[in-house]
């Protein structure tokens, strides 16, 4: 059997960092995990192909070779991935698909030849085994969570990682909180299931022997999900490999802000070589985080939160949300000053959308406040249902957010307001490689000299030339800003 595993391109988006890889030659942020998964589910005497079109063009041929394409996709991939399927069709080769946007949405993919939904370790053994017995069916769905201790090491020889910024695993699965806006538990759970720690060792000698060196991205929804298991078994037996390995990589992750009231945590993921976390903080406004169910974040003061992680030496990049129903019009003013002063660089503000299968979409359905469907890109100036607050005030208040926290100015102020907090853990170490040498310098050319904001870039660089790991941040943050200012004037605004 000969398999091709298409991974959809992905649009310009705050995550995709298009505008900042050119900057460091790289093709894409992190490779498409779920297909390298799959592809080590699948029997080894079949031939397997992989493509991610973020790095490679597919093309006629390749579709031609295959038996079977299968196809996974997130909402933001919607529209590469409806191209591919119907160039499959057009070739006559037999599509399966399965993944987030095709589980959410499989009413919608009907005139695929076969929908292996929710997780594969679950449906793809039933599909495989139906297929050499030659009586696939159509839909394979199940309404169990699969175990983590059966998933397979990803298999990397598929792809080329030097395309990569980034590579990728996964220790759990799930979110013990149940957000409004969230589909992860919809899609997952809220119970959390992990990966034993030997698998998660072997997944990192797997990448260790195939060459990498360099960062490593958790993407677990919620890391700490289990915070015991973490702590006590998962930290330290990488704290032990990293040290038996001379370091050999930095980690970041995602997480919930609870991370900050646990000294021990916080100090054994700096240990283990975590040097960022994302956060959803969402909003200042306390009367929104009740309205969502955001319980894990109120009452708290979240500038002191994120200062405190900052402090424990790991970055803390934030997810924030506007369009909620409590939210008046000062909501704007007030995240412009918490995203200054807290130093959330890398600050994704994005208007409330909801997924489907959510409590906050159950809920608009009810009140006949859905529209359009959602992109999955939260981010474009776009939502899919009515606000409270009128839709060109709520726009407007946002265009201002977007166009203020990613001005020249506010963005190199807010790298020093991070920076001067941040305190590395003494295991981080900086690598400084002829592709870091090239980014510099193309930083230089495209942003102190000819960029906007001139000034502020040289006094942040000249600042960061007190260590070498504030001025490998700052270059690094510099260039990520560029991105953002470039996605946002590229879709008219900021």
């Amino acid at each position: 059997m000969k398999i091709l595993l298409v991974n959809p391109d992905i649009p310009l988006t705050f995550w995709s960092f298009k505008n900042a890889l050119k900057f460091i030659s790289k093709k894409a942020v992190i490779p498409p995990l779920g297909l390298l998964t799959v592809a080590a589910m699948l029997p080894r005497d079949w031939q397997v192909k992989l493509i991610d079109m973020a790095t490679t063009k597919l093309r006629d041929r390749d579709i031609q070779w295959a038996d079977y394409v299968f196809v996974t996709a997130m909402l933001i991939q919607r529209k590469s991935a409806d191209q591919i399927i119907e160039r499959c069709r057009d070739i006559g080769t037999k599509v399966v698909v399965g993944g987030p946007l095709f589980t959410s949405l499989p009413e919608q993919y009907v005139h695929t030849d076969h929908l292996v939904l929710k997780e594969a370790e679950l449906t793809l053994p039933l599909f495989i085994k139906d297929l050499e017995e030659g009586c696939p069916r159509k839909v394979y769905n199940t309404h169990a969570k699969a175990d983590l201790r059966q998933t397979p090491i990803p298999r990397w020889n598929l792809i080329k990682k030097k395309k990569y910024a980034m590579m990728c695993v996964q220790y759990s699965r799930g979110c013990p909180f149940g957000c409004d806006f969230c589909d992860v538990t919809t899609l997952f759970g809220r119970k959390i299931r992990t990966k034993t720690t030997d698998q998660v060792l072997e997944e990192l000698e797997s990448l260790y022997s195939h060459g990498w060196r360099d960062e490593v991205f958790f993407v677990d929804d919620n890391f700490i999900g289990n915070k015991s298991r973490v702590k006590t078994e998962l930290l330290p037996a990488i704290i032990d490999w990293m040290k038996k390995r001379q370091y050999p990589f930095s980690f970041n992750t995602q997480a919930s802000i609870n991370l900050a009231d646990d000294e021990e945590l916080m100090a054994l993921m700096v240990q283990a070589g975590f040097d960022c976390v994302f956060i959803g903080i969402e909003t200042p406004n306390e009367d929104s985080l009740i309205e969502c169910n955001k319980v894990q974040n109120k009452g708290r003061d979240l500038v002191a939160c994120v200062k405190k992680i900052q402090r424990s030496g790991m970055q803390v990049q934030g997810g924030f949300i506007l369009g909620f129903d409590s939210d008046k019009a000062s909501v704007f003013d007030s995240l412009i000053q918490f995203i200054q002063q807290s130093g959330v660089v890398t600050a994704m503000v994005g208007l409330l959308n909801a997924p489907r299968g959510t409590k906050l979409y159950h809920r608009l359905m009810t009140e006949n406040r859905l529209s359009e469907a959602a992109t999955g890109d939260n981010t474009d100036f776009s939502m899919n249902f009515v606000p409270k607050m009128g839709i060109e005030d709520l726009l407007k208040g946002y265009e201002k957010v977007v166009s203020t926290i990613y001005s020249p100015r506010n963005y190199y102020e807010r790298i020093l307001t991070f920076l001067r907090d941040y305190k590395p853990g003494k295991n981080n170490k900086v690598r400084f490689r002829f592709c870091d040498v090239k980014a510099f310098l193309r930083s230089t050319w495209r942003l102190g000299i000819i960029g906007k904001g001139r000034l502020a870039y040289w006094k942040l660089i000249f600042w960061s030339l007190r260590s070498p790991r504030h001025f490998h941040l700052a270059v690094t943050l510099a260039i990520c800003g560029f991105h953002f200012r470039t996605m946002f004037e590229g879709y008219g605004h900021a």
